[in-house]
């Protein structure tokens, strides 16, 4: 079945990352994938692989040089615990891109660990056996719908947990590490056009918002009490004007950011 991913194209040209999907054919998705990508997804926020998509349209990125270091699975609280597993689905999109099948294997068991933590499971386990599947055999694109499955089958099962909360977190998680790789890699091979697809103040706006209609224990997590204000400051740095272009410099100050935010999510 092939089916126009139009679902983000009006927060995106909010935003500035121009409609880089509008038109783009999208297989292996089954009907039942795609009602749950719309109905899981009731906040339209680019997955990372959006966010990947639109840089390799105008660079040949590294991808594997925006690797990072494996991050511990044992976290108690149940908010990091979501993050993190909103970064790991972010990672796995980044080790896809590279086409590094070791590491989209690599990912994909931490995927499950942290889902069977938050007590997801069966879906979610038939979803990390296909990925390790199609790694083993190189099958790429196959590889990005299923981790866009995966991440509609941690939501749906939050949601029949009564845990809507942290879909919100698992979104978050991922736009924050998305952005991380993807501003390193303009950063060190910085051009105009790439450093463009930066602007996304709409992006922020929108989880900003969710952030704050989260339950009042969930917002007493001390993790989750440093999000908004730190999220704020991002949202200053992706919010020049249409026309303007920002500098290395700027792309640098972003990245670093994003980076010591990542950082504070992944730490024990």
């Amino acid at each position: 079945m092939i089916v126009s991913r139009r679902i983000l194209i009006g927060v995106l040209a909010l935003t500035g990352i121009h409609a880089w999907a509008a038109d783009e054919a999208v297989s292996q998705l089954s009907p039942a994938d795609l009602a749950q990508a719309v109905k899981q997804d009731n906040f339209s926020v680019p997955t990372p692989g959006e966010l990947l998509a639109a840089l390799n349209k105008v660079g040949k990125p590294n991808w594997q040089a925006q690797y990072r270091a494996p991050i511990p699975t044992a976290y108690t609280s149940r908010p990091q615990i979501a993050l993190n597993l909103g970064g790991l689905i972010a990672d796995g999109y980044i080790a896809v891109e590279a086409e590094d099948s070791q590491q989209v294997k690599n990912i994909g068991k931490d995927i499950l660990t942290l889902a069977k933590t938050l007590g997801i499971n069966q879906n979610v386990l038939r979803r990390g056996k296909s990925i390790e599947d199609f790694a083993e055999n190189n099958e790429w694109s196959t590889l990005k719908e299923e981790l866009e499955a995966t991440q509609n089958e941690v939501k749906l099962a939050m949601d029949e947990q009564h845990d809507e909360e942290l879909t919100t977190l698992v979104t978050l998680g991922g736009w924050i590490r998305g952005t991380e790789a993807v501003s390193g890699w303009i950063a060190n091979n910085y051009s105009g056009p790439a450093a463009k697809l930066l602007r996304q103040p709409a992006i922020i706006e929108l989880l900003r918002s969710k952030l704050a209609t989260l339950p009042p224990k969930t917002q007493e997590d001390e993790l989750v009490k440093g999000l908004d204000p730190r999220l704020k400051s991002l949202q200053d740095m992706v919010s020049f004007p249409p026309g303007q272009t920002p500098s290395q410099a700027d792309v640098k100050k972003l990245n670093d950011a994003a980076a010591d935010l990542i950082s504070s999510i992944t730490k024990r």
